[in-house]
């Protein structure tokens, strides 16, 4: 499955710098991760995963490969929306452009200004707080918008159209109220309701804090700080910036990691914000590793597997039998799959295995047996 993330706020918070940033920092990663701009304004970048590489060492020295077989991670899609401008649920500036594109991605990473230069003009921006409140009042009138456009089922006995008015008239009491539709969601029914009216407001947020460089190696104790001051947790909030980031990103990895240790930290903007971004979603990785290809899927967190198969092909999903599956500390341990065998480290597990985190997986499917 593939994650869509829209990079969002007011004009002069670091967005554009950030999203950039981000691109050019994965064309100066090694040449066999997949890197695409789709358009001006949307790139795909690498999941940063620094197992593959090791597995693919070990698949290499195994198979008595010449070479590594090639690298393939996990994607992610960012999308530099336009910025917004009060009046942007009636159309105001690119109004329209920016709510369409923030209807297609799975998660919104609001990026707020926090850093001191003065001379980067503030259009529309006054603080952290008062920008976060601009742009989410914007989704949720434009969210109201759409719930107030709904009509009330007339005469209906059904059930399941009754219970989906009696939703939408507690998403409008709410929103009213100043609610995001996320905060509100609490089953599955109010969740399918949302994503049927594509309500902006019930996206997860993560809040990118740009800040000035010389604060990012404090930033467990500005998370704290701004949760409290934004209202929101600290498990949304990631400290960027996006001047940092932009270093970065005409630096070698080695260089990179160099700086970044320089600075006090241990990972990239990039790395924190993919992250929070799989927490938010509630997202995890599997890997499978042989000679044509080393290569992590995104799955949902607790997916069983027969759903974790149909993510490499949909004809996985239907004619799964068994999966080979090998925790990655032992897959290294025991150099490859031929050494966690002898090792008994190998288990088959069958349809109802719930996927775990960097389990390292070969699925046996139909006629392949």
């Amino acid at each position: 499955m593939s994650l869509s993330i829209g990079i969002v706020g007011l004009p002069n918070v670091g967005k554009s710098t950030l999203f950039n940033a981000l691109l050019k920092q994965q064309l100066a990663l090694a040449a066999n991760y997949p890197f695409a701009t789709i358009e001006p304004n949307v790139g795909v970048v690498p999941v940063p995963d620094q197992r593959l590489k090791k597995l693919a060492e070990i698949i290499a020295r195994a198979e008595n490969l010449d070479k590594l077989p090639p690298i393939k991670p996990a994607t992610v899609e960012f999308v530099d929306i336009a910025g917004l401008v009060k009046g942007a649920h009636e159309g105001e500036g690119l109004g329209n452009k920016f709510l369409a594109y923030i209807r297609e991605v799975d998660l919104v990473c609001h990026v707020l200004r926090d850093f001191s230069d003065e001379n980067v003009l503030r259009e529309g921006s006054v603080n952290a707080k008062t920008d976060r409140e601009t742009v989410e009042t914007e989704l949720l009138l434009a969210d109201l918008d759409t719930l107030e456009k709904q009509r009330e089922p007339k005469a209906s006995k059904d059930k399941l159209e009754l219970r989906k008015w009696s939703i939408i008239t507690q998403f409008i009491e709410k929103a009213q109220q100043g609610q995001l539709i996320h905060e509100v969601v609490k089953n599955d029914d109010e969740a399918q309701v949302a994503r049927e009216l594509n309500l902006l407001t019930a996206k997860k947020i993560i809040y990118v804090i740009n800040v000035d460089e010389d604060k990012v190696k404090d930033s467990q104790k500005l998370m704290v700080m701004l949760g409290e001051k934004l209202g929101v947790e600290i498990e949304q909030i990631v400290i960027i910036s996006a001047q940092i980031e932009s270093e970065l990103s005409s630096l070698a990895e080695a260089d990179q990691q160099l700086y970044l240790r320089d600075l006090g930290v241990s990972e990239s903007g990039l790395e924190r914000l993919i992250k929070k971004a799989y927490q938010q979603l509630q997202l995890q990785s599997f890997l499978t590793a042989g000679k044509l290809e080393v290569r992590a899927w995104t799955i949902k967190a607790g997916a069983l597997a027969p759903e974790a198969a149909g993510v490499i092909h949909t004809d996985f999903e239907k004619n799964f039998i068994k999966a080979r599956v090998v925790d990655y500390a032992d897959f290294v341990k025991y150099s490859g799959w031929k050494g966690v065998k002898e090792a008994g480290r190998m288990r088959l597990e069958g349809r109802d295995y719930q996927m775990r985190e960097g389990d390292v997986v070969e699925f046996m499917v139909g006629k392949w047996v």
